[in-house]
């Protein structure tokens, strides 16, 4: 029996999504230079023509996964974490849990942030604009006039915290049997023992 119109825009989109999933985790171990869509095609396990039926090129694909790679999500709840009506340690500490467990389970969000440091690290001069960073030294500032956060420059002190988060996410990409970050370590970073 032939398939339906439904169907068949079912499998396009399960094909499409498949082909960016599978994607941004060559690139992001790849990077775009090293990435050849031959080598792409086979580590996904589908013809190289396949690729091009829904993308027009590899700078294409890359444009599609760098937009899905944006972390709007993030720093919504950051947002909402930094006006919570509790202390700046609480915050850091809550942020710090949630950073262990998605680099420890959810392998999507590691591969999002490694795509997401890479480009970070392409725009140099813009690198501390980044909301993230800018949310997250807001934080530390209330923090540091509640004097349970360490002194410093708040800015460099995001920098150390979103680093280490950065290359924990790399390690789990690239490295087997890691010793993953902890909540304790994160926090640590930051809060006043």
């Amino acid at each position: 029996m032939p398939k339906t119109e439904e169907q068949c825009r079912e499998i396009r989109e399960e094909t499409r999504n498949r082909i960016l999933k599978r994607a941004s985790l060559y690139f992001a171990r790849n990077g775009f230079g090293d990435t050849k869509i031959s080598d792409l095609a086979r580590h996904i396990g589908i013809g190289q023509g396949t690729i091009y039926l829904y993308f027009s090129s590899k700078e294409e694909l890359f444009e599609e996964i760098r937009k899905s790679a944006g972390n709007r999500d993030d720093i919504r709840r950051l947002k909402t974490l930094s006006k919570l009506p509790i202390p700046a340690k609480a915050k850091i500490e809550k942020l710090s849990q949630e950073m262990e467990k998605k680099l420890k389970t959810d392998e999507e969000y590691v591969v999002r942030i490694t795509i997401l440091s890479q480009l970070l690290l392409e725009k140099k001069k813009d690198f501390y604009k980044n909301d993230l960073y800018k949310i997250l030294a807001e934080i530390i500032k209330q923090g540091q006039k509640e004097g349970s956060v360490v002194k410093g420059d708040a800015i460099y002190l995001a920098d150390l915290f979103w680093g280490t988060v950065y290359t924990y996410a790399l390690k789990k990409l690239f490295v087997t049997d890691c010793r993953m970050v902890t909540k304790d370590t994160l926090s640590g970073l930051l809060v006043k023992r």
